[in-house]
């Protein structure tokens, strides 16, 4: 059964850490998450968490928490397993998330536990690549200004956590308006997952194997990869090929008569004809 995007929990989190690094040693010092349904707020996660070691100068002249600040902050092994419950059973967000889960996946480790692994994580910052129009920087703040969010951009957990809450749900909006709500197809987009996204991209490219196979056309629902439009195409595949670790359809597009590559990702729909 095909669910939409309106009827899944999603959680937006947001790390502040001592610097950029966890392979360097760098920890987190704010952990920041809301959980919602549809525009519907459900819960709220803020704390700060004391790293037991110095936050780097660089990173205290962007988020400003001092030393006296986490003093007597509960360490990451206090906070950690209420996170953990408090994401359970959703679908995790945040923007530029790979940032955010190596942090999140290093203070796992340091205690002695296993990676988030079945959890879908997708990426805001994604979303926002596939589904605007080119722009000039895809910066939070950036984007927020040109989808017209009012707040700014503190580098506080909680604060960033409510201005992407804002900018996901003007990118859902932007989504829903292609007719495309399903969460399978969303998760196929824009989560981040490898194994996820692997085995959906396996599961198109078997279907287009077999079209090559019989030598029929395959329709196809398709998002281009620069301003996120959305077409229906008639094409005859030809083969498959693998550049810059992307997947693409190569076959001869009945719409613009001539051939074509298309980013096995970004096809959101397609049938044997």
């Amino acid at each position: 059964m095909h669910r939409s995007i309106e009827e899944i929990e999603f959680t937006i989190f947001d790390t502040e850490t001592t610097g950029l690094s966890p392979e360097d040693g760098d920890r987190i010092v704010e952990l920041a998450a809301l959980r919602f349904r549809g525009n519907k707020r459900l819960a709220t996660f803020s704390t700060l968490v004391n790293p037991q070691r110095a936050i780097s100068e660089a990173a205290f002249a962007v988020n400003k928490i001092t030393p006296e600040m986490l003093r007597s902050a509960p360490g990451i092994k206090e906070v950690m397993p209420g996170f953990l419950d408090f994401i359970k059973g959703s679908c995790l967000c945040s923007y530029n998330a790979p940032f955010d889960l190596k942090f999140i996946d290093s203070e796992l480790a340091l205690m002695g536990r296993k990676p988030l692994e079945d959890i879908i994580v997708v990426d805001a910052l994604k979303m926002a690549r596939r589904l605007l129009a080119s722009q000039e920087r895809y910066a939070l703040w950036f984007v927020a200004e040109k989808l017209g969010v009012t707040g700014r951009q503190e580098h506080r957990a909680l604060s960033d956590v409510e201005i992407t809450l804002e900018v996901f749900s003007r990118l859902k909006e932007i989504f829903l308006l292609k007719n495309i709500g399903d969460f399978s197809v969303f998760v196929s987009l824009f989560a981040i997952n490898p194994h996820i996204v692997d085995n959906l991209n396996a599961q198109k490219i078997s279907q287009i194997q077999e079209a090559i196979d019989l030598g029929v056309k395959l329709r196809i629902k398709y998002l281009t990869s620069s301003g996120g439009a959305v077409s229906e195409r008639e094409v005859e595949p030809k083969g498959i090929k693998i550049e810059n670790r992307r997947h693409y359809l190569v076959g001869y597009c009945h719409l613009r008569n001539e051939e074509r590559t298309f980013r096995i990702d970004g096809i959101l729909h397609l049938e044997i004809i």
